[in-house]
């Protein structure tokens, strides 16, 4: 299967937002509502997005740590898809967020940020969580932190127990090949895109490289 790729709109204005998604929402598979504009913008931007692409996928990347229901309600009221919880909020919480997601036919993501268990993960599954996403964070990045062979293990595990896995965090099409291997669900991007000179046409670079690394 070859991986979906989702634009992260890290962007801090609604009309940044909607001028990144008309552009690259050809191109890509996902779009997300970044962690950023959710907290400039709130949900309103959701809306937006959902108006202008209405059959688009849609994560609301919202890193919940409580309040499941009543945020999970807002998001998916709003039109997402799909909505992030860190993986440090409680089972309750999680629990509640997924059924609010599936009241709503959509589902949630695990984010994997920080400190976790292949011990939770095992908690997760066995509540029907299905997806989550391994995150190496944007001042990890900045601290000049790279992807090791301990990452691609611990993917490796997750996808082992049965999580279709995303992955983010400075993902370039060069970095893919790391990857290879893996039965990676989706590939989120934001900077890569959304700074390129011609961010369509880095889109279809992602998309190029994915189809020929995972075409068989």
């Amino acid at each position: 299967m070859i991986p979906k790729l989702q634009v992260a709109l890290d962007v801090t204005t609604e009309a940044e937002a909607l001028d990144a998604a008309r552009t690259l929402a050809p191109v890509v598979d996902v779009l997300e509502a970044g962690t950023l504009i959710c907290f400039s913008e709130g949900m309103s931007v959701v809306r937006s997005l959902r108006a202008q692409h209405p059959e688009k996928p849609l994560v609301v990347d919202m890193k919940l740590a409580d309040a499941g229901k009543d945020l999970g309600e807002m998001a998916f009221k709003a039109g997402g898809s799909l909505l992030t919880v860190i993986c440090a909020a409680p089972l309750a919480t999680m629990e509640s967020a997924l059924d609010v997601a599936r009241a709503h036919y959509g589902d949630i993501q695990i984010e994997l940020f920080g400190d976790w268990t292949f011990e939770q993960a095992q908690e997760w599954r066995k509540l029907g969580i299905s997806q989550a996403i391994y995150h190496r964070g944007r001042d990890a990045q900045a601290a000049g932190q790279t992807w090791h062979q301990e990452d691609l293990d611990w993917l490796q595990r997750m996808c082992d127990l049965g999580f279709k896995m995303s992955v983010t965090g400075g993902i370039t099409p060069e970095l893919l090949p790391t990857f290879r291997h893996l039965p990676i669900d989706t590939f989120i991007a934001g900077r890569a895109l959304l700074t390129a000179p011609d961010p369509r046409k880095a889109a279809m670079d992602f998309k190029e490289t994915l189809s020929s690394l995972w075409r068989e």
